[in-house]
């Protein structure tokens, strides 16, 4: 069975963030030192690596669900929770990291190249870093912020200078297994070789490596036979080696007609017409398969071919090919431009930017999209009041009140922001100015009573107490006549 795995779908999880932590300093005869919640850890990230010792993907077709560590909660004392581990994934060189619909992330070439895939989530602060001038005891702390989440596409392009393409049992696996350490499986029949080879060259100051691809057919590029599914591993190739069968014995088969099907296919598969091509004849040692090769030759010549007739059971021929084979890999080296190293551009975001976008949608609610605002509304805590507020506050602050009147929301209309709805009530928000009362609660989200207040109580019992001045008055006017009137009488 083969063990050789270039193609995998990987399911990914990066490491959430942990819960920042609302607590408050009590020690003996100090009953209220202040909040001291500490942080949550971040969550870990996913990075893949390139490791030259990692030739397939076999690992990641076993087990294709990843996961990175979440971050540990904050706790009391100002103790900040532990970060996760990141996770490293060994690929091979070559690999091409791509979305599930085709968009390439990543084409990793060269050992040590690192790219991050898939980013651990924050984690929350505490109520000790949320305190300010203002809120000098939050009873709230943030949650923290989930990993990234997503399926990504592996797929391994094997990097060889030289290509060996041609029919079922032209003689590739015997060919580099000669002028090569490589030993692939060998056999009489067709399709022998299930998965690419590859094998180191030395030829004297050269060394190059050379890729025995399955055999192709005519439809190779659109499914048949093991094309399809190989062809990739020469899109990096810098030389491409018709290797010919010309001791085949079946109908309608010559090397001039194997090269034009061979060729056919790689056109249609696209982006190899610029490569240069060399011509094995092979299997010269069968009576044959010699005169054959004499037949054919001027013609392949005519095309302009460099045609080598070689043996590799004999090994005849064999210098020769090596060498030209060296020749077109140092010149191809040597044309291409020398590699640079990484530049790192910073786009900085522009000043007048405020980080999100207001759509309305055709039921009439309206959408909030952004950075900030989303990961905001994924750091409250919806149970408690205050956290509530304070995510009010700082969508004021950012300008998302402002917008949305612009946009033409009323009070009542249905706001998004990420996976959660509010129904929009600008009275509420009081801004900056805003005083905060209680721990955990908020004033603006309390719900309205028709029972009147203890303070509404308190001020309505003293009116009733005082009487105003002209009800005084107008007592004491009727005690003057009550006396007048007790003197007439006697």
């Amino acid at each position: 069975m083969a063990t050789f795995v270039d193609r995998v779908v990987l399911h990914l999880q990066a490491g959430d963030g942990g819960h920042g932590c609302a607590s408050i300093h009590r020690e003996k005869f100090k009953p209220f030192g202040g909040p001291d919640g500490g942080n949550g850890g971040h969550g870990g990230s996913v990075s893949l690596v390139v490791d030259p010792q990692v030739t397939t993907l076999l690992d990641f077709h076993f087990h294709p669900h990843v996961k990175a560590d979440n971050g540990k909660g904050g706790a009391g004392s100002n103790r900040d929770g532990a970060n996760g581990h990141n996770l490293v994934l060994k690929v091979p060189n070559g690999t091409v990291v791509q979305t599930t619909d085709g968009t390439v992330l990543a084409d990793m070439v060269g050992a040590g190249t690192t790219f991050e895939v898939a980013r651990g989530g924050r984690g929350g602060r505490g109520n000790a870093s949320l305190a300010n001038a203002k809120r000098k005891a939050p009873g709230f702390a943030e949650l923290g912020e989930p990993g990234d989440q997503l399926d990504i596409v592996l797929e391994l392009k094997s990097v060889a200078d030289v290509g060996l393409v041609g029919f079922p049992s032209a003689g590739k696996s015997s060919l580099i297994s000669v002028i090569s350490a490589a030993k692939p499986k060998i056999a009489d029949y067709p399709f022998t070789t299930l998965v690419p080879n590859l094998g180191v060259v030395r030829m004297d100051n050269h060394t190059f490596t050379v890729a025995d691809v399955p055999g192709l057919i005519p439809g190779a590029a659109t499914g048949k036979g093991l094309g399809l599914e190989f062809l990739r591993h020469i899109e990096r190739c810098a030389v491409l080696v018709h290797v010919i069968d010309s001791a085949t014995l079946e109908p309608g088969r010559d090397p001039v007609a194997d090269i034009d099907a061979i060729e056919a296919e790689l056109s249609q598969y696209g982006g190899l017409t610029d490569r240069p091509r060399l011509v094995a004849v092979n299997k010269v040692d069968v009576p044959d398969g010699r005169d054959l090769a004499e037949i054919v030759r001027p013609d392949l010549e005519e095309r302009g071919y460099r045609v080598f007739e070689v043996s590799a059971a004999t090994r005849e021929g064999l210098k020769e090919l090596t060498y030209a084979m060296a020749d077109l890999v140092e010149a191809e080296r040597k044309a291409a431009p020398p590699a640079e190293p990484t530049r790192i551009v910073i786009r900085p975001m522009a000043v007048d930017d405020d980080g999100f976008t207001i759509t309305a949608e055709a039921d009439g609610s309206f959408t909030v999209r952004g950075v900030r605002p989303e990961r905001w509304v994924k750091q409250t805590n919806f149970d408690n009041d205050e956290a509530v507020g304070y995510l009010a506050d700082r969508l004021a602050r950012l300008g998302v009140e402002d917008k949305l009147a612009k946009a033409g929301a009323q009070p009542g209309d249905l706001v998004r922001i990420g996976a959660r709805e509010f129904d929009w009530q600008p009275t509420l928000f009081a801004g900056v100015d805003f005083v905060p009362g209680n721990r955990g609660t908020d004033v603006r989200l309390e719900e309205k009573s028709n029972r009147a207040s203890a303070a509404d109580r308190l001020a309505a019992r003293k009116a009733r107490r005082v009487r105003s001045a002209d009800e005084v008055g107008a007592d004491a006017s009727d005690d003057l006549d009550d006396i007048d009137d007790e003197d007439d009488a006697e």
